[in-house]
């Protein structure tokens, strides 16, 4: 609590310096590289060339002096509370070193904080806000730029020549080390790394000499070929291949380690290996990957690397033969393809600037209309002229030309959302808890049996959560106006929108909430016995009241017109989703996609099945309980099932006919004309596939010849010089190795292996054997 409210104060009020991006809400990795890679775009346009020196702190955390911090928290305006909190626990700290059994005697601890505290991130923040601010005011002459990621900082300059920025780069470094010093911290020279970022062909590429050992006279700094910041590699074009190819092998690499938890037999069920690569190796292959896709980005060939990964993932989760269609699997196992998962990602990052602090460092890059309190960079959108902004390709630049279509606005940090005043906060005892029309939002107030006042009115292009939490919002706005009302019980279909209504924090519908909000906090400070209850009323209990509520809004229909209406940011995301779909689908009616033998099914209505990873697509959520009744579907649907046209096809020295003595044994020849096969129709529906896949439930018989004396099967465990004598049935194969353990049937493709622990068991007749085989 105290780490949050000191960082929505620090930001809200300018005491961090903008270009500070770590250990600071809403500023992340992929904002710097956002940075860097925009200011790389637009200098090249301009002609110039830019260098990057890039310089850690030594034992950062550890390194804070305590007396030092006290110093800066009164310089820079925070209450006399919050330094004494500090300093009583700071200041006068002590410590005991123990190593097995020695105990060593208190040592003073003036130095240090806890790297894992909730407390660390804020108070380094803090306390290297003051030396960003000094540096750009001692380099001001030079036009350098300087990013702070936690201890890791970067020089950058930009200039015609390279070794007119190794000369700038020399000159802000010993500013900056100074400046470290002044603050009782130390860079380690040896940790410097420079990169010349250049997209000229000629090989130069100049070393610096920094000044300070080991970097100096005949031993300069070297750049380097690639340069590893934050967990990116930049290469000297921007291309970010070494990036995309190292990510992309990790996630492979990955996935072939998963392989060991399960395959088309046994292990993971379908669903959990499909989360299991969703949750954990696409973030993996995705890291940062809004710094190279985006409109105009030449990335075609290095997304063969990611579809070759998702190809081994989709091949594991379905456990399907590597010749099957890698579109087919995709879809079976519901993993949308990856240029369609990156363009949908891409396009919901987009509205995420628009969610950003007013001094957040990326709103100095974009155009004037979203600029807020950031000052404009040089290299920003709003100094650029028409001619230089079709030039530039950058994430930034397609940010700023999107985002517009987004009129929802937001306060992350509004009064109402600082901690410790937040209505939950203090109020915590008093809470219990798109088509072609515009959504509708509607709220009848009653007071025991007699209605008091209704209302309703159209909410522009809003998700379903977003019309419900504005019928709330209007709800309690008419309710606390009501003369006596001492309790106010909201009924309500969705309770995750009646959690939102009194969640400050930045979302779809913020402005709703704060009202709320507000609203409450002004009625519970009347009178501390008020309270507000909100009961979960499902709409197929059909209750009168809520039914009568539902009828009165959903006869207020009004088109969507000429005039420009309100998009909430979840309706914006949820556009993008449906249109990759959309491309998704369209994609799949190709037969070179999903495979010129993809089973065409129908959902119940008569409509083709299509592919979706909404809840993992109508295939996997169909069979996602069984990994072999799984692996089956796919293989008869994809048509890379081991029946005797796959023999054939790939060469396989197994028999090509089939049972019936046919010559050939295809799938249409199984689904039509097969004397053996178990089906009674054409298959259309998912579960027809489901009946044929699932090895049917056959009477059999077993003989059991003991040796010496032993019991029968059915009476009780044999003896040890017992054995299987094979017994051949109708359509059914039985076979027994001497060195087997159990007993092995097959028919057509199925196979199943029958333990004989399994049978060692009393049954009183061959009826109770046969239901249990």
């Amino acid at each position: 609590m105290i780490a949050n409210r000191i960082q929505v104060d620090a930001v809200k009020h300018d005491i961090f310096h903008p270009n500070q991006l770590g250990g600071i809400r809403q500023r992340s990795t992929e904002d710097a590289g956002l940075i860097l890679t925009h200011l790389m775009q637009a200098e090249w346009v301009k002609g110039l060339q830019t260098s990057a020196l890039a310089f850690d702190i030594a034992q950062f955390f550890p390194s804070i002096n305590h007396e030092m911090f006290m110093a800066v928290l009164r310089k820079q305006g925070f209450s006399l509370v919050l330094v004494e909190f500090f300093a009583s626990y700071l200041v006068g700290r002590s410590t005991v070193y123990c190593w097995n059994t020695f105990q060593s005697d208190l040592q003073s601890a003036d130095v240090d904080v806890g790297q894992g505290s909730a407390l660390s991130p804020v108070i380094s923040g803090l306390f290297i806000a003051p030396v960003m601010k000094l540096f750009y005011i001692k380099v001001a002459p030079l036009n350098m730029m300087l990013l702070s990621f936690v201890d890791d900082g970067t020089i950058l300059a930009q200039s015609k020549q390279l070794d007119d920025n190794n000369v700038g780069l020399r000159k802000a470094y010993k500013i900056i080390y100074l400046l470290f010093v002044a603050f009782a911290l130390i860079l380690e020279h040896d940790k410097t790394e420079l990169f010349h970022f250049s997209h000229r062909r000629d090989a130069y590429n100049p070393s610096l000499d920094l000044g300070y050992a080991p970097h100096t006279g005949a031993t300069p700094l070297k750049p380097k070929t690639f340069w590893r910041y934050l967990g990116f590699y930049f290469d000297h074009g921007l291309t970010f291949h070494e990036h995309i190819c190292y990510y992309a092998t990790k996630a492979f690499t990955t996935v072939q380690a998963m392989r060991m938890l399960g395959n088309s037999t046994r292990g993971l069920l379908p669903k959990q290996r499909r989360l299991l690569y969703r949750s954990c190796v696409v973030p993996i292959a995705t890291y940062v990957y809004h710094l190279w896709y985006f409109d105009g980005a030449r990335n075609k060939g290095t997304m063969n690397q990611l579809k070759q990964m998702q190809q081994k993932a989709a091949l594991w989760t379905t456990g399907a033969f590597r010749t099957s269609p890698t579109g087919g699997l995709e879809a079976l196992a519901g993993l949308i393809p990856v240029h369609l998962m990156l363009k949908k990602l891409a396009t919901c990052a987009v509205y995420r600037v628009a969610t950003l602090s007013d001094t957040h460092p990326l709103r100095s890059m974009l155009g004037e209309g979203f600029l807020k309190r950031a000052a404009p960079h040089a290299r920003s959108a709003a100094l650029m002229t028409p001619a230089m902004r079709g030039k530039v390709k950058s994430t930034v630049m397609e940010v700023d030309e999107c985002v517009h279509t987004l009129t929802e606005s937001f306060e992350p940090f509004a009064p109402e959302a600082r901690p410790g005043d937040r209505l939950l906060d203090r109020y915590a005892d008093h809470k219990l808890i798109s088509n072609q029309y515009q959504a509708a939002s509607a709220a009848i107030i009653y007071k025991g049996h007699h209605e008091l006042e209704r209302t309703r009115y159209v909410s522009g292009r809003v998700t379903t959560p977003d019309a419900e939490l504005n019928a709330i919002s209007c709800a309690v706005r008419l309710a606390v106006k009501q003369a006596n009302c001492q309790h106010i019980m909201v009924f309500t279909d969705s309770m995750g929108s009646a959690h939102r209504a009194v969640d400050p924090s930045v979302h779809s519908g913020q402005a709703f909430s704060l009202s709320v909000c507000c609203t409450l906090q002004e009625w519970f400070e009347a009178d501390d016995l008020r309270r507000i209850t909100f009961i979960y009323v499902p709409s197929a209990l059909r209750w009168d009241i809520h039914g009568e509520a539902h009828k009165y809004f959903t006869e207020l229909k009004v088109r969507v017109g000429c005039r420009k209406t309100d998009n909430s940011i979840d309706v914006l995301r949820s556009r993008a989703t449906h249109s990759v779909l959309d491309s998704w689908s369209s994609t799949f009616q190709d037969p070179t996609y999903g495979g010129s033998e993809f089973l065409e099914l129908q959902q119940p209505d008569g409509q083709p099945l299509q592919p979706s990873y909404l809840n993992g697509g109508p295939w996997l959520s169909t069979f996602r309980h069984s990994i072999t009744e799984f692996t089956r579907v796919c293989r008869c649907i994809t048509g890379h099932t081991p029946i005797g046209v796959y023999y054939r096809r790939f060469k396989i020295n197994e028999p090509h006919g089939c049972t019936c003595r046919a010559a050939l044994q295809s799938r249409q020849h199984i689904l039509f004309r097969c004397h053996d096969r178990y089906s009674v129709h054409y298959p259309r529906f998912l579960g027809d596939i489901g009946g044929l896949c699932t090895p049917p439930r056959i009477p059999i018989g077993l003989q059991w010849t003991p040796v010496e004396s032993g019991r029968n099967l059915l009476a009780g465990t044999p003896a040890k010089s017992a054995y299987w004598t094979p017994v051949e049935l109708t359509g059914v194969h039985w076979s027994h190795h001497p060195k087997s353990t159990g007993v092995h049937w097959s028919i057509l493709e199925w196979s199943v292996h029958l333990p004989l622990d399994s049978y060692r068991t009393s049954v009183e007749s061959s009826e109770q054997c046969r239901e249990m085989l």
